[in-house]
Order: C-alpha cells, then structure tokens, then sequence
C-alpha cells in the first residue's frame, strides 16, 4: 500500500522552529517588554465529548503546556459544551465576565459564535479559533488543512476500491455536521478525488457528529441501496465510523467494505487492525494543542515575534480575511503505517492497542508486544 504523509509547507518552517524550541514563548533578547507576566489565565472551549479526542488529548496537554510556558503560574479555565451552541455561548459570556486573559476556542457553531466573538473583542480580549474556523473578529487560527484531509480520505477509499474501480460503483458518504465548517471542507476535498469515478448514492450530513445519527442514518442508506451494492463509505470521523459498521453488522455483512476516519480514536485503530476500518486521518493533537498554547501565551504577552512566526499562513472566513494561521501536518494512518505514526509518536503504546481481543489480529499484521 503506498502512505500518504501530507504536510503543508508554507507552515513547516514555523512548526519546525516551535519544535526546535527555537519561539520562546516566554521570552527573548529581541522581544518587546511583555503585555502580561506569566501570571495570565487562559480560556478554553471544546465544542463536545462524543469525540474523545477532546478530553482525552486537547484540554490536558494544552493545559500543561500553557503551565510549562508561564513556570507554572498561568492557569487554564476549562468548559466543554457538549454539543450545545447555546450552552457554549454561555461558556464564553462567563470567560468574558471573568476577564480571563485570552479565549482559544472551538466552535459547536462557527456562525452562531460570531457575535460572542465580538463581545470578547470589544472586552480587549483576544480569540484564537482552534481546529474549527469561527466567524468574528478572532485573532488567529489553528488548525489542520481541512481540505486536504478530505483529499486524503477520499484518495484512501479510491486505493482501497482497486484496480477494478468502475463510476458504477456506488458509495455513502456520511459527512459531519453542517454547523460545522471543518466538515463542509472535509467534504469538498473528498469530493474533488471521489467526483467522476465512483457513484456516490447517498449523502448525509450528521447532525452533532454523533454515531447514533450516523449509524441511523447507513441503516437508511443500506435500505435505499441494497446492501451488496455498497463498494466503499467515506465517514468523516471515526466516531461515525464505529456507528457505520454497528449499522452493517446488523444488517448481516460478513465482509465489511472500506470506510475511511478521522482523528486516529483508539477503537477506529483497534478496527484497523482487524480489517474492520480501512483506514483514518492522524493529527497530532499534540502538536496541535502545544502550538495553540505557545500562540495564547505569545498573544497575551505581547511577544510578536514568536506569535507572527507560529501564524506564517493566511486563511478567509465568511466574516473575515487574511487571518493568521498554523495549518498542522496530517498523515494517512493504515495497517501499513501503525508503528511509524502512532505507536513512534507515543500516541498509543502497544498494550493499548494489542489487548485481550486483539491480539491475534495484531500479530497477524506484524504488531507484536
């Protein structure tokens, strides 16, 4: 199988200098005197938990590295609004009136937050959009080349398809939630590979992301399409993907067809192993998180060298152009490539991967303990 490793150049210079240590967050000869010390609160908002990437990797490694950047003295004020815009508006209302230094936010609604956005600008609080595109006046933004991820997954299900691929052949795509931005580009780049060589059959927009509704929502297409004439699912995440393959099994297939991820989720990994997922999306949320907390500290204290250095490229929102931003490497993750992405990266480690169930499926792709 050929590997996909898909990074963004214009970004790896920025990447490659936070990674070297050589933006300093914390200070620097050059450095104009900081805006704040090191004793700053910090806002962050996560839009749900159906997802586990969310409090399983974002909130406390962005935590400890906003803790690392200010000796320990800076702290993280923390709300996950589980799906809810409104619940989310509130979150952030409270932030505000909290005077908290900075918000790093990701948006339920990108357009419905636009006007809790300016409140927090005309407060003098900076807001840096994380991993979704919010509307409104934020400062930066952070996040992985959402259309490239499609690309990827889209090119992943082709591969998976073969050399007997046909326009016949029909598909699903279960995309994710449309007050989501992040997923209306995941869309547009799977569509700019899968248009023109594959039939897609049904289409569905998920509401909140959910596997329920995803899995809900293959039943409905498993009864429109027949379920022998399904060659290939494109599923955004890898959440809905669990949901897809609960929807099939119940329908009584044997041999699953290729269904593509996102967000490398522990049990999409251990579906990979088997078979049962052809492939997901890994970010390194990380990566990720560490650089969204380097440009909140950087932000707050006034260092504009380093802010400008982790922020090289430029993105438009429906409100707003020519906003800074860091677009993150993604890679393809397969069986093929397991130790080389999430097991080198410490993602996982083997035990994680490898338990009870899973352990003949691994050594028969060569993970062994």
């Amino acid at each position: 199988m050929r590997r996909f490793a898909i990074s963004v150049a214009a970004v790896s210079m920025s990447v490659t200098l936070a990674g070297c240590g050589m933006l300093d967050a914390t200070g620097g000869t050059d450095d104009a005197s900081p805006a704040k010390g090191d004793d700053i609160t910090v806002g962050l908002l996560l839009p749900e938990k159906a997802n586990t990437r969310y409090e399983q990797f974002d909130y406390p490694i962005f935590k400890k590295k906003v803790e690392e950047l200010t000796s320990s003295k800076g702290k993280v004020e923390y709300a996950n609004a589980e799906a809810d815009a409104d619940k989310q508006a509130g979150q952030m209302q409270r932030m505000i009136d909290k005077k908290v230094d900075v918000i790093v936010l990701d948006a339920v609604d990108a357009h419905g937050i636009a006007e809790s956005v300016a409140k927090a600008k005309d407060a003098g609080i900076p807001v840096i959009a994380y991993d979704r595109l919010a509307e409104g006046p934020i400062d930066a933004y952070i996040s992985f080349d959402n259309s490239l991820v499609g690309e990827v997954q889209g090119r992943s299900l082709l591969e998976a398809l073969g050399g007997e691929l046909s326009i016949t052949d029909k598909i699903v795509m279960m995309n994710g939630s449309s007050t989501d931005p992040n997923a209306k580009q995941f869309k547009a780049g799977a569509l700019s590979e899968l248009k023109g060589k594959v039939t897609i059959a049904k289409s569905f927009d998920t509401k909140d992301w959910d596997p329920k509704n995803a899995e809900k929502n293959m039943k409905e297409a498993i009864g429109e399409i027949g379920l022998d004439n399904i060659k290939g699912v494109y599923s955004a995440n890898d959440g809905m993907a669990g949901g897809i393959v609960k929807a099939l099994r119940a329908a009584g297939v044997t041999k699953l067809p290729p269904i593509t991820g996102q967000d490398a989720e522990l049990a999409a990994v251990q579906r990979i192993v088997t078979g049962e997922q052809y492939m997901s999306v890994y970010k390194s949320y990380p990566e990720e998180a560490e650089n969204a907390a380097e440009m909140a500290v950087a932000k707050v204290q006034g260092r504009d060298i380093q802010f400008d250095a982790l922020t090289r490229d430029r993105v438009d929102s429906p409100t707003d152009q020519d906003i800074p931003a860091q677009l993150v490497p993604v890679v393809a993750l397969t069986q093929d490539n397991l130790e080389d992405t999430v097991l080198a990266d410490g993602f996982y480690e083997m035990s994680d991967i490898c338990t009870g169930d899973f352990k003949d499926a691994c050594a028969e792709i060569g993970l062994k303990k």
